[in-house]
């Protein structure tokens, strides 16, 4: 792909935007980089981009620069949607993202691993197994490394492994992954699609352009999912599929049961001796510190994905052994009085808050809130009713959550975390668990659900 003297524009400078900025100047093109945030907000960036002779359009985007680009590259976040795009569109203009443009200038395997939740600690786990296993793994995407990095490194890996949002798979052309997967699927960014069944198409292209080659790793008993594989070319491991004969998995309380009807690994890493076939495993569970029924779809997804690259399934246990899980996904914070606080800050969307509640026998005070995202919060009538003794709610959505929950147990509305947590404190009892899992994204109060986390756990110390 020839970008020598290219005009190209990218949309969004985050961290990204940056990356894919110095990546295109480098091979020649003309780079423009345009964001609605301020030139205060992006500083560094911006220095650095200067630096480099890049020109920069900060607090809106210029539509003349739209019309004069020969190709338009989305960061992570960017609307595919926003109407200047689809102007360009209709030129003919080229808009892409940043997973499709790095994709062009990759020739080794892919994993990418996408759903509506899961997704990180997958990504993050499956890297773990991957390296256990003696390979060379680049970890990226979504997760917070761009695959755009990855293109000039010079130590080159035997898997890539990539988390991928429904966002990135929407620009799309010719990203194909040797294997897919995809974790579940339940409403969430209602606020930036249609409906549920855009959201799931968006979801269903991470096999788009796979062929029979390759696998496809799905959630069996999620019929959204299903409904975006039925007809799909590659082939299929499915994990809590109905039919016995299935290929796959079988997840039970303490262990995960693999079938294959034949030898399931498809290639070997570079350099790795050719290992004995086999068509049936076991992954015991006892020993992981990951929580809940989603966590062990989660293991079982990140262990058939290890399996189909040629992992081993000793050094598969090893790497869940010692995994310790993700910061602010049902993350343990602290114990005080007998009360256990835990962070689940990531969990922004309804379906989360469900799997967080689901993990936990002790009652719970809930803290939930901070921007709608457009999901149904009555969808957490019967966990709220099972598990929660108290609801403290926080932020914009407030409102929404009490409407549509508010009548199940005690539910009180405060302003800050500092409130929040104070309130949690006074009302729990020992025993009982502290949950913040907010259902909702954090940028009504907060920079993200990491600096919403942290606040948190700052807020518990002080107690």
């Amino acid at each position: 792909m020839n970008l020598n003297r290219k005009n190209i524009l990218v949309v969004g400078l985050g961290m990204t935007g940056l990356a894919t900025a110095r990546f295109l100047h480098h091979r020649g093109a003309v780079v423009t980089v345009t964001d609605t945030a301020s030139e205060k907000d992006l500083l560094t960036s911006v220095q650095e981009l200067r630096q480099l002779g890049i020109r920069t359009e900060l607090g809106a985007h210029c539509r003349e620069s739209v019309a004069l680009s020969d190709m338009i590259v989305l960061s992570p976040g960017v609307p595919h949607t926003l109407g200047f795009l689809a102007d360009a569109r209709r030129k003919g203009t080229p808009v892409i993202g940043e997973i499709e443009l790095a994709s062009r200038f990759v020739t080794d395997p892919i994993i990418a691993i996408t759903g509506t939740n899961g997704k990180t600690t997958t990504t993050s786990l499956l890297g773990d197994m991957l390296v256990q296993c003696g390979m060379q793994v680049f970890v990226g995407g979504n997760i917070g490394n761009p695959l755009i990095g990855y293109v000039d490194r010079e130590e080159k890996a035997d898997w890539i492994v990539l988390e991928i949002s429904s966002f990135q798979l929407d620009t799309i052309e010719t990203f194909r992954a040797d294997i897919g997967m995809l974790l579940n699927i339940t409403a969430d960014h209602l606020d930036r699609y249609a409906d549920i069944d855009g959201y799931a198409a968006s979801k269903g292209r991470i096999f788009k352009n796979q062929t029979l080659e390759d696998i496809a790793i799905f959630n069996g008993a999620d019929s959204w999912v299903l409904s975006q594989t039925s007809r799909i070319h590659s082939r299929k491991w499915m994990f809590n599929g109905s039919n016995a004969l299935e290929e796959g998995a079988r997840i039970g309380q303490t262990d995960v049961t693999f079938d294959f009807t034949s030898s399931p690994y498809r290639r070997q890493a570079s350099g790795a001796d050719a290992r004995p076939a086999f068509t049936s495993a076991h992954l015991d569970l006892r020993q992981s510190r990951l929580y809940g029924k989603h966590n062990r779809e989660n293991i079982c997804a990140a262990a058939m994905a290890a399996i189909a690259a040629g992992g081993d399934i000793r050094n598969i246990q090893l790497a869940l052994n010692q995994f310790k899980g993700l910061s602010h996904r049902i993350e343990f914070v602290h114990i005080h009085n007998g009360v256990t606080y835990v962070d689940d800050s990531k969990a922004t969307n309804v379906d989360a808050v469900y799997r967080a509640l689901d993990a936990f026998h002790e009652p719970v005070v809930l803290i939930m809130g901070g921007r709608d995202k457009g999901g149904d919060y009555r969808i957490l009538e019967n966990v709220i009713q099972e598990h929660v003794k108290h609801l403290i709610l926080l932020g914009e959505a407030g409102g929404l959550i009490a409407e549509a929950l508010g009548n199940l147990v005690p539910t009180e509305r405060v302003d800050s975390m500092h409130e929040a947590v104070k309130l949690a404190h006074h009302v729990a009892v020992s025993g009982d668990v502290v949950l913040l899992s907010p259902a909702c994204s954090s940028f009504d109060m907060f920079n993200d659900y990491a600096h919403r986390g942290k606040v948190f756990h700052s807020e518990v110390k002080k107690l």
